[in-house]
């Protein structure tokens, strides 16, 4: 069992750095975060898809959930909230999706034990270096709920001697307005960051508003101690929420809202410290993050006004190591670390009065070779141990949120890859991955106050990845078989509940792939095709709800350079079925779309101008629906913006 006074710990890691020992510092080569650490370029991870600084600019991308979903492919659903925070879905985990991919924000995980998702609008998308996406099973490095795959965000490090900054200007459709500034400035051994934003919208409904205010800053020290950083994310939000509509209400009006006085606000704080360091063949490195959070919402319903609050707060430390060895031609990474949390919320509402804490720890090792050689064969394999002790009583009435549990989990993984032909490389992965109920799914369950069970994935995969000259592909087959499924099925006692499902499989097909058409001229796209199902248990062979069985993102870039850009999207999104339709029998299917982004863009000296629109042909589509042509959350309508960026 840990306990972490916030305060005081950060206190004692700076101080902890601080006291190391001196050796001389060497940076890595910087490509990609596939170990946890700065990979070298010889073992990039397999089949990951990377999204660069340059290409969230170019795409006027206003916030890194955007990006991963425009750019990369991903797919997202409205939020309930108005907040641009959509839930992200990596292989087809429907209503869960969230809690079945790990966000990682410079080796922080950004996940929390409630059903939430990743407030990625809090991260300055000017100061996001790159984000990677890694798709499947990977609970060996990152822990539960890792089977969808992972999204690492990787910011920008100011550099000796660097300075610049820039300030930018949107105002667009909806009342919507989008304000930042940002400024580094590097020194011999100091480097410090600042960003500032003002963001609101009406967004495309009534009674939808959201509003956000955020100060972002750190400062970074080298020296022969290695390099140490301290940051702290500030926002404050507040927003309206629209509520659902029925199929009806959408058609009639998309932009209506039934519950007009809904509302709710969040506070988030976020500090953390890190601490890199080479001796050596090893890599040290940790990472301490504390961050608080604040929520409140009012519901005003037939039946009068409820309100609930929180107040929540999650800890974590991650030491770990690397030692990169390379003898008689064979380049060997070993990494092995630590992972300690502490999660707990205290809420007050109508109908709950929980207390609720989690506390985890987890031990992990993983070694890739790399043999010399025209073939350029890699094998890698893994394992991870896991505890966690949850605890939770709520003395209101009627609730059964009162219980303690200790649960052990167990993530492992092999795969391997190889050079079959000049520029085609073949890989396969094999893995058991895992996730715990949050501490929102153990409080709403069948049996009142029994904690679900742990859900467990075999994970595979074999690909193929081609790069030759301007074209780069990756093609891959997918296959999750899961056991206790965590999902909410609203078949389950009189009013549904949160429940491990009966034996279940997401199984697929994913392409990503590039190509310079010219010089001026480059295309991506990515293209998923997924199949989930209940594979035994009455329900068996039945699809499972809210999944997409297809999905095609493409983007194409010009940039003539000569100062100006241009970058069109297109995304086609298939049918899936209404949250609510279990037993495959709801009559109707949420409707397959298509959208259209685009941006344009002309540079004068250090200004850019730009024009912008998502939707743009207006297309009337919603992504979230939790009832069988009900619980309609409708997307966005045509978003037409200016901007104006002068960097300095």
């Amino acid at each position: 069992m840990i306990n972490f006074v916030p305060r005081c710990a950060l206190a004692a890691a700076v101080a902890l750095c601080f006291a190391a020992p001196a050796f001389a510092q060497t940076s890595p080569s910087i490509v990609i975060s596939g170990s946890r650490f700065a990979s070298d370029p010889a073992l990039l991870p397999i089949g990951a898809t990377s999204i660069t600084a340059a290409e969230i600019r170019r795409a006027g991308a206003t916030d890194v959930n955007q990006a991963i979903r425009k750019i990369g492919g991903v797919y997202g659903r409205q939020s309930l909230t108005g907040s641009p925070d959509y839930g992200l879905d990596l292989r087809g985990f429907g209503t869960n999706s969230d809690q079945n991919v790990v966000i990682v924000l410079d080796g922080v995980r950004m996940n929390e034990n409630e059903l939430s998702s990743a407030t990625l609008s809090t991260i300055p998308i000017d100061m996001v270096e790159r984000i990677d996406i890694m798709r499947g099973g990977a609970s060996v490095l990152y822990g539960e709920g890792a089977t969808g795959g992972v999204i690492s965000i990787v910011t920008k490090r100011p550099q000796a001697g660097a300075r610049g900054g820039s300030m930018f200007a949107e105002l667009g459709r909806f009342d919507s307005a989008d304000v930042r500034a940002s400024v580094m400035q590097g020194f011999d051994g100091v480097a410090v960051d600042a960003s500032i934003a003002h963001q609101r919208t009406d967004n495309y409904r009534d009674n939808n508003e959201f509003r956000q205010n955020r100060f972002n800053g750190g400062v970074q020290f080298s020296g022969d101690f290695g390099r140490l950083s301290l940051r702290a994310d500030i926002a404050r939000q507040d927003q309206r929420f629209a509520g659902s509509l029925t199929e009806s209400q959408f058609r009639d009006n998309p932009r209506q809202s039934k519950t007009p006085d809904d509302f709710g606000v969040m506070d988030s704080d976020r500090y953390s410290a890190a601490w890199e360091h080479r001796i050596g063949a090893f890599d040290l490195a940790a990472e301490l993050a504390h961050r608080e959070k604040d929520a409140a919402a009012t519901y005003v319903g037939a039946f009068g006004t409820s309100r609930s609050a929180y107040a929540s707060e999650q800890t974590q430390f991650s030491p770990r190591m690397r030692h990169l060895a390379q003898f008689d031609g064979l380049l060997n990474e070993l990494v092995a670390g630590f992972d300690f949390g502490r999660w707990n919320r205290v809420t007050a509402g109508d109908y709950s009065a929980a207390d609720a804490t989690q506390r985890s720890k987890a031990f992990y090792v993983r070694d890739e070779l790399k043999f010399a050689g025209a073939q350029q064969v890699r094998l890698a394999a893994g394992v991870r141990r896991e505890l966690f002790d949850k605890d939770s009583v709520d003395p209101a009435p009627f609730t059964s949120a009162t219980y303690s549990i200790k649960q052990a989990h167990n993530a492992w993984e092999v795969q391997g890859s190889v050079l079959a032909a000049p520029g085609i490389t073949a890989w396969a992965k094999a893995g058991q991955s895992y996730r715990v109920a949050t501490s929102d799914e153990n409080a709403f369950t069948p049996q009142a106050n029994k904690p679900l069970a742990t859900q467990t994935s075999h994970d595979a995969e074999i690909g193929l990845g081609y790069t030759m000259g301007a074209a780069k592909l990756d093609a891959r087959i997918f296959r999750h078989n899961l056991d206790n499924e965590i999902y909410y099925d609203p078949t389950a006692g009189m009013f549904g509940a949160n429940t491990n499902l009966d034996p279940t499989r997401r199984k697929g097909f994913e392409l990503d792939a590039s190509y310079r058409i010219a010089p001026a001229w480059q295309v991506k796209g990515h293209y998923q095709q997924v199949d989930a199902e209940f594979r035994a248990g009455s329900n068996a062979g039945r699809e499972l709800a809210l999944v997409p069985k297809h999905m095609l993102t493409v983007r194409l870039a010009w940039l003539p350079g000569d100062g100006q850009s241009a970058d069109l999207g297109v995304q086609r999104v298939g049918q899936q079925r209404f949250g609510s339709d279990f037993h495959n029998s709801c009559n109707a299917r949420i409707p397959a779309y298509t959208t259209v982004d685009g941006r344009y863009a002309r540079k004068f000296g250090q200004w850019e101008l730009a024009l912008s629109a998502l939707n743009l042909f207006d297309k009337d589509y919603y992504s979230q629906a939790f009832s069988c042509r009900a619980g309609i959350y409708p997307d966005h309508g045509r978003q037409v913006k200016v901007s104006a960026r002068y960097d300095f």
